[in-house]
């Protein structure tokens, strides 16, 4: 660990963005005397509370480039690509930029935590979370902080032993020295393309979480293998199949260390929730990085058997009639759509929304066979139909119009009127919510109350 270099940070640093993270950012620097300019298209409460504090506060529906006179570095809101004026402003004028965590890296005092990091396509929350589980059993001071939780500004110098950082590719992207003491590349699938340009680029974003020299890797994804044979840290693999030495893996339906010299089994298969093999795969990533800092086999164990899932993650929230009914809002793309969709037997599909310029040929080709029906609403919800009907012409499709939380009364409706008892009805939209909801926790608790209100109750 060790003190941050004094040159780390500027003394004069522009803030771009004044919501949670870039108001923590520019609360922080304050606090260690820095000159902070924060600029912001529209007008809040943080903004006038960091004014208060001494903030230089620029409010304007575009970036003026002269706001960059005079500062040393920019901290930009993780959300800005590359391509955004004020990257671009900065990129010209020679000017470093980053986001929260590496402001946040950069700060660490002399006894700061250790931190474990999870990236990838899908599954970062629930194996960040599944992560501090087993930290947490183990004794440790730690929470579950990054892209959840409070800003990791704020637990920079916090009372932890050891952070499970959950970081996008977006934030990786702005990086330069952040580097965990181990990082997971949980998998890897065509998400964000048009904020990296290029599938190769949002890799090697994804790629950052090795830089501290410890790699989890997923032997079952090429792309993330592929990833891992260009990197110079040391790996440890997990696979859903029987490890190999050095590996983690599954036998003889047992989550196994084989890091040492005989396997160890940690849990059965059978105790990872939510229920799915990407789950178990999950918790297999979570299992190598606890080990990294030298938590017990026994408490990765307790941990995964006492874990709750978090919501909107494959949360079954109700079953009457012999039908079940799952939220997997949080499937915001295809690969994650994928994960649900493989871990039932017979579906009732509620799918669509944003699809971000993804294919979704191959879903509808591989798992269209697995539906009773499919219940199609949302911006793209063409896309789906067609690809539906190539793929599976005889399965009954609704598609659904409307932009707001009503129209899941109908789609409730629809799918209990296509579900048979053993059916699950399964909301796993593989695309993003925007186009209808505030948030993929709004489609979710949309669709729940609809259905809650539809089967009464009879709801789990």
């Amino acid at each position: 660990m060790g003190t941050t270099p004094p040159a780390a940070v500027a003394d004069r640093v522009l803030v771009a963005g004044a919501r949670v993270a870039g108001s923590a950012c520019a609360e922080a620097l304050l606090d260690r005397g820095a000159a902070v300019t924060v600029y912001d298209r529209a007008d809040s409460e943080r903004l006038r509370a960091l004014a208060e504090r001494g903030a230089a506060c620029v409010v304007a529906p575009e970036f003026d480039p002269a706001l960059l006179d005079g500062i040393g570095q920019v901290v930009l809101s993780p959300g800005f690509p590359p391509h955004h004026p004020i990257a671009a402003a900065a990129r010209a004028a020679g000017i470093e930029a980053f986001s929260e965590p590496e402001l946040a890296w950069r700060l660490r005092g002399p006894d700061a935590a250790r931190w474990l990091a999870v990236t990838g396509t899908n599954g970062k929350t629930t194996t960040t979370t599944m992560l501090a589980a087993m930290l947490e059993t183990a004794g440790l001071r730690t929470a579950a902080l990054g892209n959840i939780g409070v800003p990791l500004i704020q637990a920079a110098d916090g009372p932890f032993d050891v952070i499970a950082v959950e970081l996008s590719s977006y934030q990786l992207h702005w990086s330069s020295s952040l580097a965990p003491t181990a990082g997971a590349v949980l998998n890897l699938a065509p998400d964000h393309l048009d904020w990296h340009g290029s599938f190769d680029a949002y890799a090697e974003a994804k790629a950052a979480v090795w830089r501290g020299g410890r790699a989890v890797v997923n032997l079952d994804d090429p792309a993330v293998v592929a990833l891992a044979k260009r990197t110079d840290a040391e790996t440890v693999g997990f696979t859903l199949n029987q490890p190999e030495p050095g590996q983690f893996g599954v036998a003889l339906g047992f989550l196994v260390d084989y890091t040492g010299p005989e396997p160890v089994q940690i849990c059965s298969v059978g105790d990872v929730r939510p229920a799915g093999w990407h789950n178990v795969a999950n918790a297999l990533a979570a299992a190598a990085l606890a080990r990294e800092v030298g938590v017990s086999h026994r408490d990765i164990g307790e941990a995964v058997r006492k874990y709750l899932p978090e919501p909107h993650r494959n949360v079954v929230f109700a079953e009457a009639g012999g039908v079940t009914w799952v939220d997997d809002s949080k499937a915001t793309n295809p690969h994650a759509a994928a994960a649900a969709l493989a871990a039932y037997d017979s579906i009732v599909w509620v799918a669509g929304g944003q699809l971000k310029g993804v294919d979704v040929d191959g879903l509808a080709a591989q798992y269209a066979p697995k539906m009773r029906a499919a219940v199609l609403i949302g911006e793209d919800r063409a896309l789906l139909a067609d690809a539906l009907a190539r793929h599976a012409p005889d399965l009954p499709v609704v598609v659904l119009d409307g932009g707001d939380d009503a129209v899941m009364t109908d789609v409730a409706a629809r799918a209990a009127g296509f579900a048979q008892p053993g059916d699950t009805v399964l909301l796993s939209p593989a695309a993003a919510s925007y186009d209808m909801f505030d948030s993929y926790a709004h489609r979710g608790d949309a669709f729940a109350a609809a259905a809650r209100s539809l089967i009464g109750g009879e709801a789990g």
